[in-house]
C-alpha cells in the first residue's frame, strides 16, 4: 500500500512569487508544484490554508488549528508534512512536539530561504527531504528538515538568515543527513509515550520572556513578575545561569513563584546549559523559585511552559515535569 501522507500549507516563503509589493503568498502556486513529488508508492494530499501568512505573525490560534488537523486526520494518514516560514519555524516544531502527547507518528516542518520559484531555491530539496522523513515509520517526533539535515523540533533554532544553513541544534546531534545515500540515526530517535492525547493550547494563558542585561533589567523583570504573576515566565541569564542578586528580581521570582508561575532559568548562550552551583551567582534565583532549564531552547522553554499551562495541572507537578525531558528537548 502506498504511504499516505498530509502537507499542511501555512505560508512562509517557500511558496511566494514575486508580486507588484515584494514577496507574497500566491494561492495555489505550492499544491500545483507540490505535483513534482507524486509517485506510485507515495499519495500526497495537500491542505492549504486559507489565509497564507509570513510565520512571523503566527498567533496561538495558529497553533491551534494545526493541532486540531493533525488530530482530526491523525488516523487517516502515516506522517504529516508542515509547510512553514522560517521565522518562527523552531517555536512552532516545540509547540507541537509538546502539544501532540503520544505521537507515535513523522510530524516534519520545513520551509524555505528562497521561494521555489526563484532559480537557487533551496525549498526543493528541502521539501523532497521532508517528504522522505514523513514516510519513516519508526519517526514518531516532531522534526525539522532543513539544509540536508533532520533535526529535533525542540532542539532546534533559527541561526542564520542570510545562508541555506538556517537552523542547527546547538546542543543535539541530527536526526539524519541527506547525501547521496540517506544516514538515518535511529538511535537518536525518540520512542514513543503512551496514547496519542493531543493537548489544545489556552489561548489566554500569559507566558513572559525576558533577557537579563547589565543595567536595570533585572530589577525590571522582577518588577513585571510581582506584579503580572504570569502562568509562565522564561528568564535568559548569563553564562551557566548566573544572575546579580537584584533584590528586586529575587523578590519578584519568589512573589510569582509562590503565586503558582513557572518560572524557567534559561542561559542567553547558544551552546551550554544552565548548571546550578557551577557559579555561586546561579543559586539565588534558584532559591527564589526560578526552576533550572538545563540546554533548553528559549523556543523549546516557551513552548513546554504554554503546553503545561494549558493542561492545567498541579503545580508540584507542573514544576516536576518541567525540569524533566518529556520529548528530548535536553538530556536528564
Amino acid at each position: 500500500m502506498a504511504t499516505r501522507l498530509l502537507v499542511l500549507y501555512t505560508g512562509g516563503t517557500i511558496g511566494m512569487d514575486h508580486t507588484p509589493a515584494g514577496l507574497a503568498p500566491v494561492p495555489g502556486l505550492l499544491p500545483k508544484l507540490l505535483d513534482r513529488f507524486r509517485r506510485d508508492d507515495l499519495t500526497i494530499d495537500v491542505v492549504e490554508y486559507p489565509e497564507l501568512i509570513d510565520s512571523s505573525a503566527i498567533t496561538v490560534a495558529h497553533w491551534n488549528r494545526l493541532i486540531d488537523d493533525i488530530a482530526t486526520n491523525y488516523a487517516a494518514y502515516d506522517g504529516f508534512v508542515v509547510i512553514h516560514g522560517t521565522d518562527t519555524m523552531a517555536y512552532t516544531a516545540s509547540v507541537l512536539a509538546f502539544a501532540l502527547h503520544g505521537l507515535n507518528k513523522p510530524v516534519v516542518l520545513t520551509g524555505s530561504q528562497l521561494p521555489l520559484v526563484h532559480p537557487r531555491s533551496d525549498g526543493w530539496s528541502n521539501l523532497a527531504d521532508a517528504l522522505e522523513a514523513a514516510a519513516q515509520p519508526s519517526l514518531c517526533e516532531v522534526v525539522l528538515a532543513f539544509n540536508r539535515q533532520l533535526l529535533r523540533g525542540v532542539t532546534a533554532r533559527k541561526l542564520d538568515a542570510a545562508s541555506f544553513a538556517g537552523f542547527e541544534s546547538p546542543n543535539a546531534e541530527p536526526l539524519a543527513e541527506f547525501g547521496i545515500d540517506v544516514a538515518w540515526y535511529r538511535d537518536r530517535w525518540c520512542q514513543p509515550r503512551g496514547e496519542f492525547a493531543p493537548v489544545r493550547l489556552d489561548e489566554s494563558a500569559e507566558v513572559l520572556l525576558f533577557m537579563l542585561a547589565p543595567g536595570a533589567t533585572a530589577a525590571q523583570i522582577g518588577r513585571t513578575l510581582a506584579e503580572r504573576k504570569p502562568a509562565g515566565a522564561v528568564l535568559l541569564s548569563y553564562g551557566n545561569g548566573n544572575a546579580p542578586a537584584d533584590p528586586a528580581l529575587l523578590d519578584g521570582v519568589r512573589v510569582a513563584s509562590a503565586a503558582g508561575s513557572l518560572i524557567l532559568n534559561l542561559t542567553q548562550v547558544v551552546h551550554g546549559r544552565v548548571a546550578v552551583g557551577a557559579y555561586a551567582a546561579s543559586q539565588p534565583l534558584a532559591q527564589a523559585g526560578a526552576l533550572p532549564g538545563a540546554d533548553m531552547t528559549p523556543e523549546a522553554a516557551i513552548a513546554k511552559l504554554t503546553v503545561l499551562a494549558s493542561q492545567r495541572l498541579e503545580l508540584a507537578l507542573a514544576r516536576a515535569l518541567l525540569e524533566k525531558s518529556l520529548v528530548g528537548e535536553f538530556n536528564d
